[in-house]
């Protein structure tokens, strides 16, 4: 007795489903070499004090406080020198969230404006150690390009110049994204359109 038409196409089906999701697993990686700058001071700032000395005073850090909070609009360039190209801005808060360690909770996003990845972000989310050498931190998600970013990044302070409040932090980010069609979507969202 042959198979039904309607078996068929259920094994079709069955197929091009089992297919389609072992497509949708396969990420592409990203790599991206970044540096923040942050400047605390002068006219040039880029972080301010949201929250400063409510807390109690920190047991390592001189004059910061439990809880103290800034908020950053950081320029992001792909070498460390701060004249050299702006490609991008960081964004967020972050908090010195330990009474007894020097340990910062952070929360950013970043945006990218120039290169292969202009008009995309990713956001990064984690603990990173002030003065570790290599902090990790989560890569929580992203826009454009970068749409379901998933990964982390190694946060580590390249230079410190106290009497000017600036600090120059590299970025390490190692992200994967789901496959991008050519239209800027996701393929199962143009596999989708174009059935319909």
């Amino acid at each position: 007795m042959a198979p039904s038409s309607s078996a068929k196409q259920l094994v079709a089906v069955a197929v091009v489903a089992f297919l389609l999701a072992a497509a949708s697993s396969r990420r592409q990686p990203v790599h991206l070499r970044l540096y923040m700058h942050d400047v605390m001071r002068g006219p040039g700032t880029t972080a301010i004090h949201l929250i400063h000395g409510v807390g109690p005073p920190h047991d390592v850090e001189r004059g910061a406080y439990f809880g103290d909070t800034a908020a950053i609009d950081d320029v992001v360039t792909e070498e460390p020198d701060p004249g050299s190209r702006a490609v991008g801005r960081a964004q967020g808060t972050y908090m010195l969230a330990s009474q007894h360690e020097e340990v910062l909770t952070v929360a950013i996003t970043v945006a990218l404006t120039a290169g292969l990845y202009n008009g995309s972000t990713f956001s990064v989310a984690g603990r990173v150690g002030v003065y570790d050498d290599k902090a990790e931190a989560a890569v929580v998600g992203g826009t454009g390009r970068l749409r379901r970013a998933a990964g982390y990044l190694t946060w580590r302070m390249v230079e410190l110049v106290v009497s000017e409040k600036y600090v120059m932090v590299e970025l390490d980010v190692h992200m994967s994204v789901p496959p991008v069609s050519a239209a800027g979507g996701n393929w199962w969202s143009s596999l989708l359109r174009s059935i319909n």
